[in-house]
């Protein structure tokens, strides 16, 4: 975290953005720390917190986008085709699976991108199927900095608030962000369980079904 702190501290505005930027690619940097220091910083600094918050949103959205042409790389025709074959038995996935999942995003995903700006790690990871589903390029800006805005607009003046204390609101981010990706993952095995148990039970079925 050091490392960071004196980053930020050299680089003003231009080093928020990219600490930002590469938080987004890499997720494991805190994003908290770098929000709430850039807001203590504007009690002492000639940064203010209009720049900070701008300069963290700027280079978010970098971030995001990146990750979003990651995504369209990837696309879903490809995505089909690993599931057809080997890759595809083992997970006991189908192509028509990966079709499923784009209608979904088509049409929930901009609330999704919206609002996965507030989660962390997730909110880095949501630009791949955002980019996977080729959605509307200015869209897709326009609903990561409105989001990102949002993030950082909080962040950052809890940091200003709290000044020389604002390591309690990154640690108090920190808990939130721990509580929130277990029960992110809670959730994801519960519903991979349920489908594959419904996968398996269709093909069970199936076989049964079959004449001897």
């Amino acid at each position: 975290m050091d490392w960071i702190v004196t980053l930020m501290d050299r680089f003003g505005y231009l080093g928020i953005a990219a600490l930002i930027a590469v938080e987004n690619i890499f997720p494991p940097i805190p994003s908290e720390v770098v929000l709430t220091f850039g807001g203590f910083m504007t009690t002492y600094s000639s940064l203010g917190v209009w720049g900070v918050v701008l300069a963290a949103t700027a280079g978010s959205v970098a971030g995001a986008l990146v990750l979003y042409w990651v995504g369209r790389l990837l696309n879903a025709e490809r995505l089909e085709k690993w599931l057809g074959g080997k890759l595809g038995r083992i997970l006991h996935l189908r192509p028509d699976d990966v079709e499923k999942a784009c209608v979904w995003f088509e049409k929930r995903g901009g609330k999704a991108v919206f609002l996965c700006r507030f989660i962390p790690i997730v909110r880095s990871l949501i630009s791949i199927p955002a980019g996977m589903t080729r959605m509307n390029v200015p869209k897709f800006l326009a609903l990561s900095a409105a989001g990102t805005f949002l993030w950082n607009l909080v962040l950052v003046n809890l940091g200003a608030f709290m000044g020389a204390s604002w390591e309690k609101i990154a640690d108090a981010i920190g808990v939130y962000a721990s509580v929130v990706l277990v029960a992110i993952a809670a959730a994801f095995l519960t519903a991979a369980f349920l489908f594959y148990k419904k996968r398996l039970a269709k093909k069970k079925r199936r076989c049964e079904g079959k004449p001897h």
